[in-house]
């Protein structure tokens, strides 16, 4: 057996679930034994994006948690769905800054 964590948070609640499992375990697999969706109305285990250490699996070459191997020691953890999309986020706050600086710029040439 392999002593691994899963970890989800909340913005109101966090919980990290040590468990033992068994040398070749998923990623997947240890986050449904954690039994963590008990604790967590609504939370998807089986949908939710995880990650080990930060390092979300599934993206940029990583194994999806299906096929993700656990090793000693590793945290899964299951990430919750973005309230919003980061692109989105900062291209409105450049259109907003870039706005802003328009706007100012008309005010100083305007003749006065």
């Amino acid at each position: 057996m392999i002593g691994v964590e899963v970890a989800y948070a909340t913005p109101q609640k966090q919980r990290i679930i040590a468990l033992s499992v068994p040398p070749g375990t998923t990623a997947q697999q240890a986050a449904e034994l954690s039994g963590i969706a008990k604790e967590f109305p609504g939370l998807d285990v089986a949908a939710a994006p995880k990650g080990i250490f930060g390092n979300a699996l599934g993206v940029r070459g990583q194994a999806a948690a299906d096929d993700y191997i656990l090793q000693p020691g590793e945290r899964v953890e299951i990430y919750r769905p973005l309230i919003a999309d980061p692109k989105e986020v900062r291209k409105q706050r450049a259109a907003a800054a870039a706005q802003k600086r328009a706007d100012s710029a008309g005010k100083s040439e305007s003749p006065g």
